[in-house]
């Protein structure tokens, strides 16, 4: 019998004579039984439960139920199998020293593994089912089994076996096992008392998972599918059918949201706040955060510092499987006892190449496993910690006092930069903080562990590489300064790009575009510049990176060889090769870490400082916490009533929404709303801005507040408001009936919400409805009602999507008028009792101000009954005041009603009469011009008619859109996802230069090939031995030994020095060329690239930039350049380098064993699906996390802007509930984007440990020399580094290459023909002389596949005339001045000017000769000089003399440098007149014989009008001037009039003339217009 139980070389095995315990074999013969007994059990359990339980899968209920003790159970059983693997070691290699083969050696410990593995599959199907009463099985399995294994030890004991016998360890070890598991199984009966108890325990599942909408269960599934993120396979798989979306990926664990969080935090902020003595000294916030959330960052260092150590295992496994390779046949048979109880010894065992394979397996699993986990719990305490943070800052934003905004001690600026970056930074920080202690540690152990293989050349190893580290953290230290001056460049160029889109239409009219392009050149020049430094940088710290491993092996093997006696065997070679490699990584982060560790402390010092800024005064006359505390809104909510939560994640809770109407009753006899008594209020400073305010404000009247500008009209509403810091005072509310009870159940004695309109309108980031009805429940008829008073009806008829289009920062821009009426609008909306609007009319026309005063103000606010306080410069409004204030300076002039100010106040009464007068003849001046409202309107009109051309593309997608249409069969879908954009990357490639990419790629290959040379090389050395390899291993006998080693010998091993030294010398020099040559390749990519797009765009014709939204090309300069800019090339060189890294390393393995090829397959089938799936599934997750950040930070800005209103109207609560939502939908996609990575990281780390554990096994197997051996295995652990990045890298380069797609989409755009039929010299060079301009049955359109837009239009102009053309809007008046331009397609008939065809003119040379003067006034930055001759041709003297004509030259004169005088972005630092002024001037300096004025006087006030009418006169007496008008009046002195109508011409003559026909149109139009 070749196998049998007890072995058949000792005839006493079976015999039970000395008593049956006594007999070994038996022993373990019983050992058996409770193994067999389990399996017997549980299979037909299993087996049935798992058919029936397909049928109810649901995602939550095979997660939610954990029993008590569920992960000591898992970890116990872990040691279990552990343990078990360790005793079939053991066994086997018992058995190997045995005659026969003794199976009941391992067979028993191959069986308890089996039944272990079984449990806790077992276990696992009961938990998920929630049928505890079946775990009796394995409470009775772990009893026997530990009875078992006690007599088993107790008989060893007998035997005298010790603590030094491996076998007797096991066996004790299993001991405490079993009986740590019947403990728990113990555990489970005492609490859910599901058996021997009369009652068993209810359970429901966590709060969390009640909720349906919870799918991030990494919390509650069981501890194997943490640490692998099973759970995720579904999502991962699942993203490649369909893509995620937010629904997907649903709401936040309770415990992971940012109210919890908060709360914590808040907690122990406040908690330092009671119990410091100093009040002064603020409350640290590191301090709080330790409190917080200390717990989860010591169980992340627990987890990394076993990691590290762990880490420690591959080299010294390395190093024992190489070292016994060869000796494995040495083992000398004298241990064969008769005896077979005693067993290995354990060094013994750890000497078995096999067993030393599988260890450093496990180890490897085990080590991945633990550094996953550590990165999983620090990024998931930096979201909780960003989440508590940005709940922090939103709540003090509440609360700031305005003076603070407004004195400029807080900015907005500096707030956003609070929430987007500051909040970043101390979560990046958290992140790589467990690497801060972890880090010493491994490299002190490190050196160490080298120091034991090697010597004293280990420290010089060491000393090489820690001399190098701080050069590290100078470069990154520079680095990031270079990134600060390479972002202040690209705002710049970013600056004068936008400007010249804005204006695009006047650089191309007057032929600059080449000036401007090259303006922006210039600043990308210095950009550049930077960027080199940049890329410089950043190529100096990759190769340092790369560089310094090299560096420190040479240095130790070099004085290795000239230092120690002893030869250098190929196991230490090999070990502390590994070695080297494992310490360089936290040398390189090390930096990094110091760097953010630096950032976070500016950081929270920056908030510890706001959250020690002002806050608003809380007065008696408000009690109560002004903001209604987030604690008490919250809590309320999740007792009780979790569905209200559900309903569709709104969170209206009717109870807060609106304070209810004040029912009045007949008995109120008080009518004074608000009074204010002996007041006097400040903006912060000691100097009080109103003083000695005593007023009241009658219930359910009108109020108005009058005053010049700056006598404290806004600040008196904002001190009833409490805005204002009260110096003496007070302000009393009147309180409201009894019936009315707030939300924090207490009678509310303050002020109720006031509906409050500002001046300076402000908007939400939201559809015009939401706006309006601003969190108040939509009523159809008073939101119909409020629309018609402010009408507000035709604007909203003309966007895009009605009432539900998106307005605000992110939406669409509306005028200032139409802002105006939307925030008046809302305040008539909201169900208020006191409504205060701040001069509503100050951007509106006077029809406009009419209508909101009679249909919003007197019927609908008066028919509520409501009480009014309207601050107004309008004063012929005051009779329909019931009450007036009228304010001077600070303080009250006069209080009363009109009457009462007639009689007592005559002086004032007059004052005001004459002020009137004034504006009833500006009224009847206005009403002769189009009004402004309908310019507004036009303008909205054009913004949109354009894009309805292409039908209201979305912005980003416009590409992908094309592509595929919606009924498109799964398939096509799925692969166009998963397709990397190689197209890209060749684009990308090609414009860094053919040059460029054969160095990188030859100096990449060049490099890898010398890297492994040096190995080999290493190997071939360590390997030549000249005397037996057993002496040479063993320290004992080297003294004897170095005697034999005579001089040959050491000269020998000497000679392989120069060569290992040359090659080392190489590889460093190629690490830097290839680190070089890859940034450089970048630099080169993104110079072209953006030159290229600059100057397509520029040269597009007109119509590119009516279809292309401004914001869509202004992006492409932006976020996609800053992309190819910095974040392309070092994704690219890391990819490559991993790559290759990974290719070599495989290569080496193959060569040395070739039988690892077979394995090989598999693996790699498995990693292509691995990376397949994670990278469509990153990108999405990716996607999300960048769509949902914008929105929250949007928030922010929001609030802190509109905080006034905010406060107002009592809305903190549902804003912070909004903030609260916006985050947690933002750390969610974050949480699930590291999800994802640790997925992917786990299953490549696996990959990795399983290519290291074949390659082990294929050399021992094989048993190739040593030195290859170890060669092999050093690689194949380097592998497992780089897998993972192989992919992540691949994944961001997709990302990454989105952008150059994006840049590439714009590259393809057509130009403008510039060139023209006719050459330049073939034009005389005063073209044109006269101005005549003949136009033959011209038809114009301005795309070939639109209408035209001119239909066969003939005209004759003479020389000199002056020409008005006029007509309906979308007549075709302007397209007709487009075409003098050739701006438009004309494709049918010609326009002649002094006999030259001008579409056969190169079009520099024809809009050179030309002017035009727009309607919109255009000025850039820069000097006055640069906007009337950015060319610089013209005298000083003649640029003055045009700002004579102008009327501009004593206002020029006077500011600080004359004509070099700075002009701000957009010409802000002037008025519009005069920026119209300007524009007639700039007209001027170029001398032309045509002048084309584009409705110049639309957007002005009459004095600039008669300046404009009388220079045309005089100044332009002797050239051609065509007027496009707007208001007919202006064109009544012309001599020649056209009037259009749909692209054709209708009338032509003389004014006169056509004046005299009754039914012309042109006496219609004058009609209207008088």
């Amino acid at each position: 019998m070749a196998l049998s139980f007890c072995g058949n070389d000792d005839s006493t095995a079976y015999s039970v004579d000395n008593g049956v315990l006594d007999n070994g074999c038996f022993v373990d013969a019983l050992n058996l039984v409770p193994h067999v007994f389990l399996l017997f059990i549980t299979f037909p359990i299993l087996f049935i439960g798992w058919g029936s339980q397909s049928s109810k899968v649901q995602i939550h209920h095979n997660t939610w139920l954990h029993f008590p003790g569920h992960n000591l159970r898992w970890i116990l059983t872990f040691t279990l199998l552990f343990v078990h693997v360790c005793e079939i070691a053991e066994g086997i290699v018992s058995n190997t020293q045995m005659e026969s083969n003794h199976l009941h050696l391992f067979m028993p410990a191959l069986m308890g593994f089996i039944a272990a593995t079984t449990s806790v599959v077992y276990y696992h199907n009961i938990e998920t089912a929630n049928f505890p009463k079946l775990l009796l099985a394995l409470f009775i399995y772990w009893i026997l089994a530990f009875i078992t294994k006690m007599i088993k030890l107790w008989k060893f004991a007998e035997a005298s076996l010790g603590v030094q016998h491996l076998r007797f360890c096991i066996t004790a070890l299993l001991v405490v096992l079993y009986g740590l598991l019947m403990a728990v199984e113990i555990n489970v009966i005492r609490v859910r008392k599901y058996v021997f108890f009369a009652n068993p325990q209810r359970v429901k599942p966590p709060e969390d998972l009640q909720d349906l909408g919870v799918r991030f269960l990494q919390p509650f599934v069981n501890l194997l599918s943490k640490a692998t993120y099973w759970w995720m396979n579904p999502l991962i798989i699942g993203a490649h059918k369909r893509p995620i979306e937010l629904k997907k990926i649903g709401k936040l664990p309770i415990a992971m949201r940012a109210l919890t969080n908060y709360l914590r935090l808040k907690d122990s902020y406040e908690e330092q706040r009671q119990n410091t003595e100093d009040p002064e000294k603020s409350p640290s916030i590191w301090k709080s955060m330790y409190r917080a959330f200390g717990g989860s960052i010591l169980l992340s260092s627990t987890f990394r510092y076993m990691a590290d150590l762990l880490g420690f295992a591959g080299p010294l496994c390395i190093s024992g499987i190489v070292e016994h390779l060869n000796n494995s046949t040495e083992i000398d048979k004298t241990n064969k006892t008769g005896n077979m109880t005693f067993g290995v010894y354990s060094t013994e065992l750890l000497q078995n190449t096999s067993v030393l394979a599988v260890l450093l397996f496990l180890a490897l699993v085990l080590q991945r496993t633990f550094l996953q986990a550590s990165y999983y719990v620090t990024i998931e305490t930096g979201i909780n910690l960003r989440g508590a943070l940005l709940a922090m800052i939103y709540n003090k934003i509440l609360r700031l006092s305005t003076s603070n905004m407004s004195m400029g001690e807080m900015t907005l600026g500096q707030i956003n930069n609070l929430v987007a970056i500051e909040t970043n930074q101390l979560m990046w920080f958290l992140f790589l903080c467990p690497n801060l202690w972890a880090m010493p540690v491994q490299i002190i152990m490190g050196v160490i562990l080298l120091y034991y293989l090697l010597g004293d050349s280990a420290l010089i190893g060491a000393g090489v590489i820690l001399l190098l580290a701080p050069v590290q953290y100078l470069i990154a230290t520079k680095l990031a300064d270079t990134q600060k001056s390479t972002l202040d460049y690209s705002t710049d160029r970013l600056k004068k790009t936008s400007e010249i889109l804005k204006g695009i239409k006047l650089l191309k009219l007057y032929a600059w575009e080449n000036i401007f392009c090259d303006r922006v050149e210039e600043t990308r020049g210095k950009e550049l510049t930077s960027l080199k430094t940049f890329a410089l940088y950043t190529s100096m710290s990759i190769f340092l990176n790369a560089a310094i491993p090299i560096a420190a092996v040479l240095a130790t093997f070099v004085t290795h060889a000239y230092i120690e006696e002893v030869r250098l065997s190929p196991a230490k070679a090999f070990a502390s090769l590994a070695l080297f490699h494992i310490l360089v990584t936290p040398l390189f982060l090390l930096s990094t870490v110091v760097r953010f560790a630096v950032k976070a402390l500016v950081s929270v010092q920056k908030l510890s400082e706001f959250l020690q800024s002002d806050e608003i005064g809380d007065d008696s006359w408000r009690n109560g916490d002004m903001s209604m505390p987030l604690e008490v809104g919250k809590k309320y909510k999740y007792q009780g009533d979790t569905k209200a939560i559900n309903r569709k994640g709104r969170y209206r809770m009717d109870n807060y929404e609106q304070p209810m109407r004040r029912q009045l009753r007949p008995t109120e006899t008080e009518d004074v709303a608000v009074q204010v008594n002996d007041g006097f209020f400040t903006w912060g400073s000691n100097l009080s801005t109103l003083s000695d305010i005593n007023i009241r404000i009658p219930t359910g009247q009108l109020t108005m507040i009058v005053g010049q500008v700056g006598c404290g009209k806004s600040s008196l509403l904002l001190a009833m408001l409490g805005e204002m810091q009260t110096i003496s005072g007070k302000v009393f509310w009147s309180k409201m009936p009894d019936c009315e009870i707030l939300f924090d159940g207490n009678i509310s004695k303050n002020r109720y919400s006031v509906a409050y309109a500002t001046q300076k309108s402000w908007l939400l980031n939201a559809t015009v409805e939401e706006n309006i009805t601003f969190g108040s429940p939509f009523n159809k008829q008073r939101y119909k009602a409020v629309i018609d008073a402010c009408s507000l009806q035709p604007d909203i008829d003309l966007l895009p999507f009605g009432d539900q289009t998106e307005i605000g920062e992110r939406g669409i821009n509306l005028s200032g008028g139409q802002r105006q009426r939307i925030c008046v609008a809302r305040a008539l909306y909201q169900n208020t009792n006191i409504v205060f609007l701040d001069d509503p009319f100050s951007a509106l026309d006077i029809h406009l101000s009419d209508h909101l005063m009679q249909e919003g103000i007197l019927k609908f606010l008066q028919d509520d009954k409501r009480t009014l306080v309207l601050v107004t410069h309008k004063l012929q409004y005051l009779i329909h005041a019931d009450w007036i204030i009228a304010m001077k300076d600070g303080s009250v002039l006069r209080e009363g009603t009109l009457k009462d100010i007639q009689t007592h106040d005559v002086e004032l009464y007059e004052h005001w009469k004459t002020l009137m007068n004034r504006h009833d003849q500006e009224l009847e001046k206005e009403t002769e011009l189009e009004s402004q409202t309908t310019l507004e309107r036009k303008n909205l009109r054009r913004a949109f008619y354009s894009r309805e051309a292409k039908s209201q593309i979305d912005d980003e997608d416009e590409e992908e859109e094309v592509e595929e249409d919606e009924d498109d069969n799964m398939s096509t879908t799925t692969s166009r996802r998963s397709k990397i954009p190689w197209k890209m990357c060749c684009r990308y490639l090609s414009s860094g230069g053919f040059l460029m990419v054969f160095l990188m790629v030859a100096s990449k290959l060049a490099k890898h090939s010398v890297m492994v040379a040096i190995d080999y090389w290493l190997a071939a050395w360590t390997s030549s031995n000249p005397l037996n390899p057993i002496v040479a291993d063993s320290f004992v006998n080297a003294t004897n030994y170095t005697k034999n080693y005579d001089a040959t010998q050491i000269a020998e091993h000497r000679s392989y020095v120069p060569v290992f030294i040359i090659l080392c010398g190489a590889a460093i020099a190629l690490c830097l060329i290839t680190s070089l040559t890859v940034e450089f390749l970048g630099v080169a990519a993104a110079t072209n690239l953006h030159h290229d797009l600059l100057n397509k765009i520029i040269h597009a014709p007109i119509r590119f930039f009516d279809v292309t939204p401004l914001g869509q090309i202004l992006n492409r300069f932006s976020a996609d350049t800053n992309i190819i800019d910095q974040h392309i090339p070092p994704t690219l060189e890391s990819l490559t380098r991993s790559t290759l890294l990974c290719l070599s390393a495989i290569g080496v393995i193959a060569s040395v064993t070739p039988a690892f090829l077979i394995a090989l397959v598999p693996l790699a089938v498995a990693f292509y699906f691995i990376q397949k799936y994670f990278r469509v599934a990153s990108k999405d997750l990716q996607d999300l996390d960048d769509s949902t950040q914008l929105p929250l930070l949007c928030h922010f800005s929001e609030t802190a802007e509109g905080l006034t209103t905010i406060r107002a109207f009592r809305h903190e609560a549902r804003f912070k509930q909004r903030m609260l939502e916006l985050t947690d939908t933002n750390n969610t996609a974050y949480l699930f984007l590291s999800a994802a990575n640790r997925w992917l990281e786990v299953r490549t780390d696996y990959l990795g440990a399983v290519i290291v554990l074949t390659a082990a096994v294929a050399a021992i197997w094989t048993s190739s020399q040593s030195g290859q051996v170890g060669l092999g295995l050093t690689y194949a652990l380097t592998v497992t580094n780089y897998l993972n990045w192989v992919v992540r890298n691949l994944a961001d380069l997709e990302v990454q290459m989105a952008a150059v797609k994006k840049v590439n989409s714009f590259l393809s755009t057509e130009s403008e023909n510039y060139e023209g039929s006719m050459d330049v010299s073939q034009v005389p060079e005063d073209w044109p002389q006269h101005g005549e301009i003949k136009i033959h049955d011209l038809c114009v359109r301005y795309d070939s596949l639109l209408k035209p837009v001119l239909k066969h239009v003939n005209a004759h102009i003479n020389p000199g005339q002056k020409v008005g053309i006029c007509g309906r809007t979308g007549s075709g008046k302007s397209s007709l001045s487009l075409a003098f331009f050739n701006m438009v397609d004309v494709f049918e008939g010609k326009i002649v000017i002094d006999g030259i065809d001008i579409c056969k003119l190169p079009l520099q040379t024809l809009r050179s000769r030309l002017s035009i003067i727009l309607q919109d006034p255009v000025l850039f930055s820069g000097s006055i000089r640069l906007n009337l001759d950015p060319e610089c041709t013209c005298t000083d003297d003649r640029l003055w003399e045009a700002l004579e004509i102008a009327q501009l030259k004593n206002m020029v004169k006077a500011l600080p440098g004359g004509l070099d005088a700075v002009v701000t972005e957009g010409g802000e630092n002037f008025s519009v007149g005069q920026r119209q002024l300007f524009c007639l001037a700039r007209a001027f300096v170029r001398k032309s014989s045509i002048l084309i004025m584009d409705e110049a006087t639309a957007s002005i006030d009459m004095a600039t009008e008669n300046i404009l009418q009388k220079v045309v006169m005089t100044a332009f007496a002797d050239r051609t001037v065509v007027t496009i008008a707007h208001r007919v009046h202006t064109i009544l002195t012309a001599d020649l009039v056209i009037v259009m109508k749909r692209g054709s011409i209708m009338e032509y003559g003389k004014p006169e003339i056509l004046m005299e026909q009754e039914d012309s149109l042109f006496a219609s139009f004058v009609k209207a217009d008088m």
